[in-house]
């Protein structure tokens, strides 16, 4: 548990010294977090954890060949691990790629049965390959599969794997999938690494609405979080800077009206814990930017 210390107060020569115990908005639930190696899907475990929740983490931890920058390794996740016990919280992280939905299926069932439930749903884990050069036909499609394989149909295999336990518990329940400002504006570039991005974010606005309709009635809700730009490795990688350097209209059109160039990962996470806590208990249903302005202005 963590501890809050209020200042002191002072009756007449009397100095009361307090604190008080603090009760987390998601003491006792269970959430089940993808690529939670690093970046954002790291943050949300850690806000959570400190909420009171027990985490359930997966991440790939190798390398894909079409994307253009390393990925998460078995430190980076062991590390996560690390910090999310540093705050108290109990984790069970394994090795799993949200594209084999048996991978992921089976690490849910050995969380839920490690800690007796599952009551959250992060479909964080994405990728985004970009490369500022003239690429073949087969490296085209190759990144635009991988962008479709993890961003979208790892956000189904996350869902589906999860729901099951989300109706069983019959507590309700909640579920953010993280897409993006290229999930509700049109830009992204020609490559299908771009392409495959933008489709795949929006894809899972359209897989959020139809959970959010289906799933109402049992009390779960379903949202998307749109994030601009997250100082991750995403983002903040030599290709993805070149890339949009040489944007076609980059420079205004891709900056945000408010004065912050990028956004840290515990600005998403403070966003998801408000989604999936009682105090969005009726928010369902929403496409929710985290985004600086910038899809109002874009």
């Amino acid at each position: 548990m963590l501890l809050c210390e209020d200042s002191n107060q002072v009756t007449g020569a009397q100095t009361v010294d307090r604190k008080q115990e603090h009760v987390g908005t998601l003491d006792g639930r269970v959430a089940f977090i993808t690529g939670v190696a690093r970046g954002q899907g790291r943050s949300h475990a850690i806000r959570l954890a400190r909420e009171g929740a027990s985490i359930i983490g997966v991440d790939i931890c190798q390398d894909i060949p079409a994307n253009h920058y390393a990925m998460a390794s078995r430190d980076d996740l062991d590390e996560t691990v690390a910090l999310v016990e540093a705050t108290g919280g109990k984790i069970a992280a394994s090795v799993a790629d949200v594209r084999d939905f048996p991978q992921v299926k089976s690490a849910v069932d050995a969380g839920v049965e490690q800690f007796g439930r599952l009551d959250i749903v992060l479909a964080n884990a994405g990728i985004a390959p970009v490369a500022f050069r003239e690429l073949t036909v087969e490296e085209e499609l190759a990144q635009w599969k991988a962008a479709i394989g993890v961003n979208l149909d790892g956000a189904y295999h996350t869902a589906w794997a999860a729901i099951p336990h989300l109706l069983a518990g019959n507590r309700g329940g909640a579920i953010v999938f993280t897409s993006s400002t290229a999930g509700l504006k049109g830009f992204g570039g020609m490559q299908g690494g771009g392409l495959g991005y933008a489709a795949s974010k929006h894809g899972i606005v359209g897989l959020m609405r139809t959970l959010a309709n289906a799933l109402a009635p049992a009390n779960i809700r379903v949202n998307t979080v749109h994030p601009t730009a997250v100082n991750t490795m995403m983002a903040v990688n030599p290709a993805m800077t070149e890339f949009l350097e040489n944007y076609p209209g980059a420079g205004p059109h891709l900056q945000n009206p408010m004065p912050v160039e990028l956004l840290e990962p515990e600005d998403i996470s403070a966003a998801i814990a408000y989604l999936v806590s009682d105090d969005a208990r009726y928010v369902t249903g929403v496409t929710f930017p985290v985004d600086a302005g910038f899809c109002n202005k874009l």
